[in-house]
């Protein structure tokens, strides 16, 4: 039995002027995998995540999230598939003027708090979501006294405080070093196994993929180029798919 798709991309089509940056490009991401979408900088990427969560509109074609097509999608409806769709930014969006724990609290404001809302139960959801990262201890710091690999992995925290079931990273370790990258990349597993998280993940980092995937789209001249398992594709005799993996 096929497992169930949680977004499914049908010949999806966006321009800016005379750059066509997405091709008729279709995939599905299934319940429960990490599916890494690889291409080179500039060729979409982050323009596909951003249609998929309807920050960017595009010209034609479907995308359907859960099982419903947002094409005709109002702000409400928007917003309120947002919430079960986590965004991990690539620049964290972290508000500086907040700390750690005004940072967590903040999409539960949004989304879910209510004002006679008990603040132990608030408490309890911005400490569990921060010991899923392992950063418990820095619940009343500010960004600025972070790290960058400490400022991604409360990013994440953040992220999973609405447990979303569906989770968008847009290049996760990007900046990072190499040690604190995989660190990153081993987290995604963990969220993963923990979450039976289905997740999008957007990068050229080969260490990242390696580590994270369960399948990869490859994002070649706009369309979905070559799909397969890591291995697989590593082992590809097409040039422009080798490419990647030399």
């Amino acid at each position: 039995m096929e497992a169930k798709a949680v977004i499914e991309i049908d010949k999806l089509n966006k321009s800016f002027g005379d750059n066509h940056v997405l091709r008729d490009f279709s995939m599905k991401l299934y319940r429960g995998e990490n599916l890494v979408v690889l291409g080179k900088s500039g060729s979409g990427k982050s323009v596909l995540i951003k249609c998929i969560i309807g920050l960017l509109y595009p010209e034609n074609g479907t995308i359907k999230v859960l099982g419903e097509d947002i094409g005709n999608y109002d702000q409400k409806q928007l917003d309120k598939m947002r919430v079960k769709v986590g965004f991990l930014f690539q620049s964290n969006a972290l508000y500086d003027s907040m700390t750690v724990r005004e940072n967590l609290e903040f999409p539960l404001r949004r989304h879910w708090m209510k004002e006679t809302q008990e603040r132990s139960e608030v408490d309890g959801l911005v400490m569990d979501a921060l010991t899923d990262v392992g950063l418990a201890h820095t619940v009343d710091m500010m960004p600025s006294e972070l790290s960058g690999g400490m400022r991604k992995r409360i990013a994440l925290a953040r992220t999973l405080i609405l447990k979303p079931e569906i989770i968008l990273y847009d290049e996760p370790t990007t900046g990072l070093d190499p040690i604190t990258g995989r660190e990153i990349s081993e987290l995604i597993l963990k969220v993963q196994e923990k979450y039976n998280a289905s997740s999008i993940i957007i990068s050229h980092d080969m260490n990242c993929i390696g580590i994270t995937s369960n399948r990869v789209v490859m994002l070649i001249e706009g369309k979905c180029y070559a799909e397969g398992e890591y291995g697989e594709l590593s082992q590809s005799e097409d040039e422009k798919v080798r490419n990647f993996f030399i």
